[in-house]
């Protein structure tokens, strides 16, 4: 059953979120949480896609905490029809699925996260504030799926029908980029590449500009499109 649910005590200014689960045990757990916290209110529930869809045409919410397997219409579908729909509700997937090919998917289709479901109530608040904030959040444990910076990796892959902009960075610069769109911090990738924190940051923002890219959430699908964070 989907419900939909004004909570006239939370604050001005508060993440309205829908959430998309046929789990009426698990909506119930996770409306406890968010509910409790100041700065979040669920706003809507919604058993299955087609339903789901239906409520983020109507409520426009600023979040929709999506599951990828529900009845009828599949998760990736639906996220697919919201990003056209009401392209500025953010979509947050919360699933089971820790297969790679389903986060390269629901980033592609304009996922702005990826947590599991076995995530601790603190993760999945930090990645909801997370992407309200503008940022891709992506689950540790996908992270380390998709990592593999071999030293002798290519750092571009062909692209169809005209070059690749990734082509005109230095070994760096693409080693820099790649980590970025796999969600590490700048200290964490000075630490990985025995670089200092500064030179970190002036690869990531020469490589943006060579890639004519602004934003992290850009670089993310830009690297996903053109099979950079492949494990192979």
């Amino acid at each position: 059953m989907a419900t939909t649910n004004m909570n006239t005590h939370s604050q001005a200014g508060a993440t309205r979120i829908l959430l998309a689960d046929d789990h009426a045990i698990l909506r119930a757990g996770l409306k406890l949480l968010l509910d409790a916290q100041p700065d979040l209110n669920v706003v809507g529930e919604a058993a299955n896609g087609a339903r789901a869809l239906a409520l983020a045409e109507d409520l426009r919410p600023d979040l929709i905490l999506l599951d990828l397997s529900m009845p009828g219409l599949g998760g990736l579908e639906v996220l697919r029809t919201i990003k056209e729909v009401v392209p500025d509700s953010r979509v947050l997937v919360l699933t089971m699925h820790d297969d790679e090919s389903y986060l390269r998917q629901a980033l592609a289709l304009g996922a702005a996260g990826y947590v599991l479901k076995k995530a601790v109530d603190s993760e999945l608040l930090n990645a909801i504030r997370a992407v309200m904030r503008g940022e891709v959040y992506v689950h540790s444990a996908m992270m380390e799926k998709l990592l593999n910076l071999e030293a002798n990796e290519p750092a571009s892959s062909p692209v169809e029908n005209g070059s690749n902009p990734w082509d005109t960075l230095s070994r760096r610069e693409a080693d820099v980029l790649r980590l970025v769109a796999l969600g590490y911090t700048n200290a964490e990738i000075a630490d990985r590449l025995a670089l200092s924190v500064k030179t970190v940051e002036t690869y990531r923002a020469r490589g943006m500009e060579k890639l004519g890219l602004s934003t992290r959430a850009q670089l993310v699908r830009d690297a996903l499109a053109r099979g950079l964070l492949d494990e192979e």
